[in-house]
C-alpha cells in the first residue's frame, strides 16, 4: 500500500471515529503528496522528505507559538506533529547512529572538523528519514572533535 492510499485509508477511519484533527492532518498530507508529485511528475516523489519537511514545519511553528505565549496553539501544532511522525521510519538510536558515523569517519580518515562536511555526505544517505540533520551534525561534531 502507497503512502497516499494509507493516508486516505487512515483519515476515512479517523472520520469515523470523529478524530477531526487526525482528519485534517492526514487529509494536508495527502494534498502535500499529490502536488508534490504534481509539480516534478516525471521524478518520484521522496515520500520520507516531504513527511519530515512537514513535521519540521510544525515544530518550528509550535515553538513560534509557545514563545509568543500562544500555548494552545502550540500544543494544537505539536500534536500535528506526533500524527506526522507516525507515518516516519522509526528513528536510529545514539548508540547506532554513533556507530554508523565512527564507520564514516573511519572509512574517510577523517580527524579534524575541518573535515565534517565529507562525513556528512557519507553519513545523510545511510540514515535517511532516520536521523534528523541536527541530531547527525552534532554526532558528527563530536566524533571529529574528540
Amino acid at each position: 500500500m502507497s503512502l497516499a492510499e494509507r493516508l486516505k485509508s487512515d483519515a476515512a477511519a479517523a472520520l469515523k471515529a470523529g478524530e477531526k484533527e487526525r482528519v485534517s492532518t492526514l487529509r494536508m498530507l495527502a494534498s502535500e503528496l499529490h502536488l508534490a508529485g504534481k509539480e516534478q511528475p516525471t521524478a518520484p516523489t521522496d515520500e520520507i522528505a516531504l513527511l519530515q519537511r512537514e513535521r519540521k514545519r510544525r515544530l518550528e511553528a509550535a515553538t513560534a507559538y509557545r514563545d509568543a505565549g500562544r500555548d494552545d496553539l502550540a500544543d494544537c501544532e505539536q500534536r500535528e506533529a506526533s500524527i506526522i511522525e507516525a507515518y516516519l521510519p522509526q528513528q536510529l538510536s545514539d548508540l547506532e547512529l554513533h556507530a554508523i558515523v565512527g564507520d564514516a569517519v573511519a572509512e574517510l580518515g577523517a580527524s579534524s572538523p575541518a573535515e565534517i562536511g565529507r562525513v556528512m555526505a557519507i553519513v545523510m544517505p545511510r540514515v535517511k528519514g532516520k536521523a534528523e540533520g541536527k541530531r547527525v551534525s552534532a554526532v558528527v561534531q563530536q566524533a571529529l572533535t574528540a
